[in-house]
């Protein structure tokens, strides 16, 4: 049993150890730790006194407010669960969601069927601070739930315990090794398991972080870097790219200051990889490999050159990564199979499958991800089970074909299964490219993956695309244009 949830019991005391150190940088507010705690207490009183109690299920939409911050660690105090939503969540899956946790108020937006309250309304300010009872929080209770994005099936409520978001902070400052000194950059959405993942870590570190709206104004991104001294940022492949599509170099200016990077919620190519380690030479630059219900599970680190196409190892000896064969059972090396997690991080359960019917092989999350593991350990992913392309029998990874298209200098792209119309193959891999994003001709790129991929790998056909849809983490979705 807890005071208070593992993550807040931190958070409190370094308030005590360094209470005047910044804590949260968010629109031009500057929030130290003893401003912080606060405010949090604050929180906790406005919830309390409207009547939530522990267990109780509340909604927070993820503005980048000071207010949701408080919010969410104010819930902690009382043992509440959060459950974080995007705050461009259109209404039909806001409807599904409050549906299936059926929350006691919803924060940050106006509900048609629940209680709402918007941000502005919560009167923080002449708010006395929570003096109850301390409240013993189990690290099993559970703290959020978050949805998945829903693209390969209907959108599935992963429940997290106070010690599973606790773990997985430690075991990423683990690996990442980052300080309390550091001032983290975060342009990151914060109502994934990525950007919430960055804002704790810092937390629990005791270091800043300075909290942008996104990643669109390059400009402010970079001006940052020098207005705050800025030692670590965490980013996804398509607004790095979209970085250096708009100012070219210029982030590299700032290598020397830059401790850490952390990179992830889709693939990168090895290239763009390589790219970025010349820019950030003497940076630690850590890509993970993760899902909502494990967090982060495998990093790779940029100079680990050899293994670049690689997902990594197990973010720390907590965590086991492992490759399984159809009936559960471990592979061999170099036998391809689903990729299966097992850690103080990964989830209790789905909503409404507490029994956890199908996602275990035991004590090991299934995460429906095909891969292998080589001699040496790493995990090389081949994309999701449901995603990969069945070319005669032959498992094809939509993703290879991606890193080797783009390889060629195409901007991007995405493969996607398409009907043998023969009915010889079954199925024959289709390419999207994007356009504008390369002055070679189709006919170009076909002759030029000659030497890069077998020929039932590469696409029979080419189209091009205005634009690939992505998930709000980053993620390619291919079912949406299955050809």
């Amino acid at each position: 049993m807890y005071k208070h949830s593992p993550l807040l019991n931190v958070v409190i005391a370094n308030a005590q150890k360094h209470p005047t150190k910044t804590a949260i940088i968010m629109n031009d507010t500057e929030v130290t730790y003893r401003e912080l705690n606060k405010n949090v207490r604050k929180a906790a009183a406005v919830l309390n006194g409207m009547g939530i109690q522990k267990g109780d299920r509340i909604i927070l939409s993820a503005h980048k407010d000071i207010e949701y911050i408080y919010l969410y660690l104010g819930a902690h105090i009382l043992g509440l669960t959060n459950v974080i939503v995007d705050a461009e969540s259109n209404e039909d899956r806001l409807s599904y969601i409050e549906k299936k946790v059926n929350p006691i108020c919803c924060f940050g937006y106006k509900s048609n069927s629940f209680p709402s309250k918007g941000f502005e309304e919560l009167n923080f300010d002449i708010a006395d601070e929570y003096v109850g009872e301390s409240l013993d929080i189990n690290e099993n209770d559970i703290a959020e739930i978050l949805f998945t994005t829903g693209t390969t099936s209907a959108p599935k409520g992963v429940c997290l315990s106070y010690y599973n978001i606790y773990s997985s902070a430690t075991n990423i400052n683990e690996y990442i090794d980052n300080s309390q000194e550091d001032i983290e950059l975060l342009a990151l959405p914060i109502c994934h398991s990525f950007g919430m993942g960055r804002i704790r870590c810092n937390l629990i570190k005791g270091a800043t972080i300075v909290i942008l709206s996104n990643f669109a104004n390059v400009r402010a991104f970079l001006k940052a870097f020098e207005k705050y001294h800025i030692t670590g940022f965490g980013v996804v492949p398509a607004a790095w790219a979209y970085i250096r599509k708009m100012s070219g170099t210029r982030i590299a200016k700032y290598a020397e200051q830059v401790h850490y990077i952390e990179i992830g919620s889709a693939a990168m190519s090895v290239d763009s990889k390589k790219e970025m380690l010349q820019m950030f030479p003497n940076t630690r630059i850590c890509m993970h490999y993760g899902l909502t219900e494990a967090s982060r599970s495998c990093f790779q680190e940029f100079h680990d050159i050899q293994h670049l196409d690689s997902i990594g190892k197990a973010v720390c000896d907590k965590v086991e990564v492992i490759v399984c064969d159809s009936i559960g059972n471990e592979a061999a090396v170099g036998e391809k199979g689903e990729i299966c997690v097992k850690g103080n991080m990964v989830m209790e359960h789905y909503l409404e499958d507490s029994d956890n019917c199908n996602a275990f092989y035991g004590d090991y999350f299934r995460t429906g991800d095909c891969g292998y593991k080589n001699e040496e350990g790493y995990i090389y992913l081949l994309g999701r089970e449901k995603e990969l392309i069945n070319v005669g029998g032959k498992k094809v990874s939509p993703m290879e074909v991606e890193d080797a298209i783009i390889s060629l200098g195409v901007g991007d792209c995405v493969c996607v299964p398409k009907k043998d119309e023969e009915g010889i193959m079954g199925e024959l891999v289709f390419c999207y490219i994007l356009k504008d994003s390369t002055t070679m001709t189709f006919q170009e790129i076909s002759e030029k993956l000659e030497d890069k991929l077998e020929i039932y790998k590469r696409p029979v056909a080419y189209e091009w695309i205005e634009q690939i849809p992505m998930t709000s983490s980053g993620k390619k979705q291919r079912i949406q244009i299955k050809k």
